[in-house]
């Protein structure tokens, strides 16, 4: 296994591209020639959908420009929903903290919805759906949990998590949801309640539906669906969900989704799913590469909150040549790919007390096994 391994690895190189009249010659790897494999790869199966870039035909750029169409499931800008976040932590702040959500949650305060579409869509062009890594010159790059634990501040412990197991404890019809504003701000307009008045347990777990559905998980209806009642039910019951497996592996399949972009013969589809994610990472690995700066100064002991500052506000078709070639540059892998491996972490105080190997605690020995053990994950 390990003989055909790589043999099938050295056979894939990365190749210049080049732009033409505003066509890109997408001239990437994997190129694996076009001769059938003579080794077959049990650990890694054939896609055979999955096309070399090198045998593709040229992209036309222009496709790419009407990007506020293709990223529109990104999260709202935050004014739209602050109200009503802080009207609900101020009564459930404690309750978030027990289920290991109340620093994620800190991030929908800041700016989520900025996105740079040629950074995400040249990022995209190196995504493989088989090895479900990005594939650089130096080798397979793509987050961990260990990026969502920093980012997000969520541990990688907890139960897996599906729906079609989880037994409701409460009845969906018991709570006051009004399914015919499911749009995010009509739901948004339906379930606040007024100010200085409890925050019911309906109130609660229609927020957090809303929540994971535009700043989480980023649903491609724009509405707030019936399927994460489960799981904002267990959030609000604090139960122990691994929150942070549902998201890598839903940050994987929309990458799946988005790579198929360059063999769109109608032209780029509509992307959903947690690419915000995507652009907070980008913004770490990329940072000084691309002298990427802020004067931002730190609320809360996250690096999610700075990244979210990072992300570059001028758009140019012309600067998708550019990250590509900032791609290519990693012929060895640097710790710009491991930016958050650095004794100035800021982040979760789980994640940064000391673990070295003679003074770590039990918990945190539990933490890291979890960050290095692999696992199946349905995406919800």
């Amino acid at each position: 296994m390990e003989e055909a391994n790589l043999k099938i690895y050295n056979s894939q190189v990365l190749l210049p591209f080049s732009l033409e009249n505003g066509h890109m010659h997408a001239f990437l790897g994997p190129f694996i020639g076009q001769n059938k494999k003579k080794f077959s790869n049990t650990l890694l199966p054939e896609d055979s959908s999955t096309l070399p870039f090198i045998h593709s035909p040229a992209i036309d750029l222009s496709l790419f420009k009407d990007t506020t169409k293709i990223f529109r499931a990104f999260p709202l800008v935050k004014n739209r929903h602050l109200e009503w976040l802080l009207h609900v932590e101020n009564a459930m702040s404690s309750s978030w903290v027990k289920t290991g959500i109340f620093e994620f949650i800190q991030l929908a305060k800041f700016d989520l919805h900025l996105f740079d579409p040629q950074m995400l869509l040249s990022e995209i062009f190196f995504w493989n759906r088989e090895t479900r890594a990005f594939e650089f010159p130096c080798g397979f790059v793509c987050p961990t949990l260990l990026d969502i634990a920093v980012i997000t501040g969520l541990t990688p412990l907890g139960d897996r998590f599906h729906p079609d197991v989880f037994e409701d404890e409460i009845s969906i019809k018991d709570l006051s949801i009004t399914w015919d504003k499911k749009t995010y701000l009509a739901f948004i307009n339906a379930h606040v309640e007024q100010p200085r008045t409890p925050v019911s347990t309906s109130e609660h777990i229609t927020f957090l539906m809303y929540w994971l559905s535009a700043c989480v998980f980023c649903t491609p209806s724009l509405q707030v669906p019936k399927y994460y009642f489960s799981l904002a039910q267990a959030l609000h019951l604090e139960k122990k969900v691994c929150l942070s497996k549902l998201l890598i592996a839903s940050l994987y399949a929309c990458l799946d989704e988005a790579s198929k972009i360059p063999f769109r013969e109608t032209g780029p589809q509509n992307l959903s799913g947690p690419l915000w994610l995507l652009q907070l990472w980008l913004n770490a690995i990329f940072e000084k590469k691309l002298s990427l700066t802020s004067t931002f100064t730190r609320t809360c002991d996250l690096e999610g909150t700075l990244l979210t500052t990072l992300t570059p506000r001028k758009y140019s078709v012309d600067n998708f040549e550019i990250y590509i070639k900032t791609i290519l540059s990693f012929t060895e892998f640097s710790e710009d790919l491991a930016p958050f491996i650095r004794p100035t972490l800021t982040g979760p105080s789980w994640l940064r007390q000391n673990n070295q190997a003679w003074n770590i605690r039990l918990a945190s020995v539990e933490i890291w096994a979890r960050f290095l053990s692999w696992d199946v994950i349905i995406p919800v």
